[in-house]
């Protein structure tokens, strides 16, 4: 049987009740509660579930046709082992690419909604991800938020931020696993060439942790003013025909 009791601090908790009756004929009383922290413990995992989304709308599973670009790696001509390619990533983490699509889907979380703004024109190169990435998390796991964005057709990080604001996941831990995402999409592009192989190309990234870390730390707080980035031989790279 199962009833709501009240404690001595007038903490309302959720019990059962359990009665056994062993050969002595004695019966025995259990009672199985489920207190404030039990409550607090099932939140944070129901939250941390949550996260599960986040984690395949980010994999590489995922079809956007994230394989298909290279950022440009192919021809920056520099890259040439593990060594080579760490110091690039250090640059485009704190001063490329990675940070106006970032600093983009923090703005588009604060306002929660995918609407016109200069963060879709200035993604524009990522309509077509943007366009993928909304069919099929719709497909999966629609919501409003996704419904204006397809509506909109917005860029590839609008898309991610109208799917996490819609389906209310914590913005630190979106923003850390789309800036990780972006950068392990790199990384694989340079397995795929054959510089690294995949063993050099996983300690790569588990150094470049903290730095992802302080990337979606500095996004958080940031403004439509750190849209630009400053990596100018990648981004020449990138465009090259």
């Amino acid at each position: 049987m199962t009833r709501t009791i009240t404690n001595m601090r007038a903490t309302t908790i959720t019990a059962t009740t359990i009665t056994i009756t062993p050969i002595t004929g004695m019966s025995v009383t259990i009672i199985m509660g489920r207190g404030p922290s039990a409550i607090m413990a099932a939140d944070k995992k129901a939250a941390d579930a949550s996260l599960l989304s986040l984690m395949l709308w980010l994999s590489p599973t995922f079809p956007v046709g994230a394989f298909a670009y290279s950022h440009g790696l192919d021809e920056a001509g520099d890259i040439f082992n593990a060594g080579s390619l760490e110091a690039w990533l250090i640059d485009l983490l704190d001063c490329g690419a990675p940070r106006p699509p970032t600093t983009g889907l923090r703005f588009l979380r604060s306002t929660r909604s995918p609407s016109p703004s200069p963060v879709r024109r200035a993604s524009a190169r990522d309509d077509r991800q943007g366009a993928a990435f909304v069919a099929a998390a719709r497909a999966a796991w629609d919501c409003e938020a996704l419904k204006l964005a397809e509506e909109e057709r917005v860029a590839y990080p609008v898309a991610v931020a109208a799917a996490t604001a819609g389906h209310r996941l914590p913005p630190s831990a979106s923003l850390e696993a789309f800036i990780l995402a972006l950068t392990g999409n790199f990384v694989s592009a340079v397995v795929r060439l054959g510089p690294i192989g995949q063993t050099k190309a996983q300690k790569i990234l588990a150094a470049l942790l903290p730095r992802v870390r302080a990337l979606g730390r500095e996004a958080a707080s940031a403004t439509l003013d750190g849209l630009g980035g400053r990596a100018f031989r990648s981004d020449i790279a990138r465009h090259a025909p």
